[in-house]
């Protein structure tokens, strides 16, 4: 039988008061299922999981960590791909799974109000018969959650152009970590005062736990067309992206995959993607002549920078199938890798050529296959690394892989993340990209909210004890010496 875990005494039984006993989990089975998000490269067991169902008892589990120091990690579906919702072990999990009520649709206003819990498609489907939808699109929109988009800034296919999540957020509930409520944002786009609201949204839940929010949502297009390009190389079809962006196109969106996610997405989803070195999706939307005039010249950017072959999707299925191949790429990697770990950088669009030779040369160094996703748009890279962790000393080459592609997005002038966010993951390299005095003015920022460090402690920022004595790691004695303490 599994023992209860080793937490102060009353500390379980007034959580069990708070939301009821059986939404309070100290199995080991049930905790087990919380160890980890969608990186699973990273694990750690929970003391306890506990599943509110309310802001309010949100509120009442919060100030009893909060009164016996208790740290506690904010989870949604754990979809999340950064291990920004890894479990501490001398702590709890708090998950929002059982908040999933869309509490208010304002068609007049083009606004939702939605618990943290609701997933992000069941926003558009809310909407869908009114001729509106929630533009934000991650991969996993079927089932990650609204609390976690605003976590982590999540973006999504259709960002390029309709932006990312803190592009749709007008407000948002927030349950501070010692327990008050505060009212972020409102009903208007853009409100008196600090933008505390801009500070939430993508602080991968450090500063608190957002458990309503109001969302923005955005007519459906007069039209929507969407084509595969098939390209005998990566470089050739990031030519092509190269040319639509110069030409001044902006696509809704524009998706690129190289030959190996291309033959594990054929393998499972038996999308029709031609055999061909790297895949470009592009999708154009918006006023029907305006849509039409565009796409002609995207086909005809694309032929004229080596397209081998482009597919038109002629109706609503053709479309879904096109994009159900893209979306399903992560989990297609199943097929061909018993595991891969799946990094997030940006760079520069003009750089992709050059850090994709890059990516070639570490394959051979490290002695295993990278496939690549991109949001060609925008410069973001998903390099999947596929590695077997039966293997000994595979999991760590897997590491130091995506650690090596990062230092190449930085070489170039990229950054550590395009929308995945830092978390455990890359915590240990932020000194890469922010100095001392950077990374001090952010745990100020930070410690104004939580100055017991018990909301989601050890993610996005570098401590020694997790990352060691690397160079360039803020410690707190070294406020004074970075010269900031006296500024702020």
């Amino acid at each position: 039988m599994d023992q209860p875990p080793p937490l102060a005494p009353g500390v379980l039984e007034a959580l069990r008061q708070v939301v009821g006993p059986k939404w309070v989990l100290t199995g080991m089975d049930a905790r087990r299922t919380y160890e980890c998000d969608g990186l699973t490269g990273w694990r750690a067991l929970p003391l306890a999981v506990v599943l509110p169902a309310t802001t309010a008892e949100v509120v009442a589990v919060v100030r009893l960590c909060h009164q016996h120091r208790l740290p506690f990690v904010p989870r949604g579906a754990g979809t999340g791909l950064s291990g920004g919702a890894l479990p501490t072990p001398d702590g709890i999990v708090i998950g929002l799974s059982r908040m999933r009520a869309i509490l208010e649709v304002d068609l007049e206003n083009e606004r939702v109000r939605v618990q943290a819990g609701v997933a992000n498609l069941a926003v558009s489907r809310a909407v869908d018969a009114a001729g509106y939808f929630y533009a934000p699109d991650p991969s996993s929109q079927s089932v990650c959650t609204i609390g976690g988009n605003v976590a982590e800034n999540s973006g999504g296919a259709h960002c390029l152009k309709y932006g990312f999540t803190t592009h749709h957020v007008l407000g948002a509930t927030l349950v501070t970590p010692d327990g008050r409520v505060a009212r972020l944002g409102g009903a208007v786009p853009d409100g008196p005062g600090y933008d505390l609201l801009g500070f939430v949204v993508g602080s991968e839940g450090t500063v608190g736990i957002v458990t309503e929010v109001t969302l923005r949502i955005v007519r459906q297009p007069e039209r929507v067309q969407t084509l595969l390009g098939a390209f005998p190389s990566v470089d050739s079809a990031g030519a092509a992206v190269a040319a639509v962006i110069a030409a001044g196109i902006v696509p809704a969106a524009m998706e690129m995959m190289d030959r190996t996610t291309i033959e594990a997405v054929e393998s499972t989803m038996h999308a029709g993607y031609p055999d061909c070195g790297a895949a470009l999706l592009v999708e154009l939307d918006g006023p029907a002549p305006e849509c039409s005039s565009l796409f002609e010249e995207v086909r005809a950017l694309c032929q004229a920078n080596g397209a081998t072959e482009v597919r038109v999707a002629h109706d609503e299925a053709e479309r879904a199938r096109l994009w159900r191949g893209r979306k399903g790429a992560f989990s297609a990697m199943g097929r061909v890798s018993p595991d891969y770990y799946v990094q997030d950088g940006v760079i520069p669009r003009s750089q992709l050529p050059q850090v994709l030779a890059g990516i070639r040369d570490l394959e051979g160094e490290f002695g295993l296959r990278v496939a690549n996703v991109f949001h060609a748009g925008d410069g973001n890279l998903h390099p999947l690394i596929l590695y077997d962790r039966r293997r000994p000393g595979d999991t760590e080459r897997a590491r130091s892989l995506a650690e090596r592609i990062l230092d190449l997005c930085l070489a170039v002038g990229g950054s550590l993340t395009g929308e995945h966010g830092v978390g455990r993951d890359k915590a240990c390299q932020m000194p890469k990209l922010f100095s001392v005095s950077d990374q001090a003015v952010m745990l100020r920022a930070r410690r104004a909210f939580d100055p017991l460090e018990l909301c989601n402690p050890g993610k996005v920022l570098p401590t020694p004890r997790l990352c060691g004595e690397r160079p360039g790691i803020y410690r707190p004695h070294l406020l004074e010496t970075a010269g900031v303490a006296e500024r702020l």
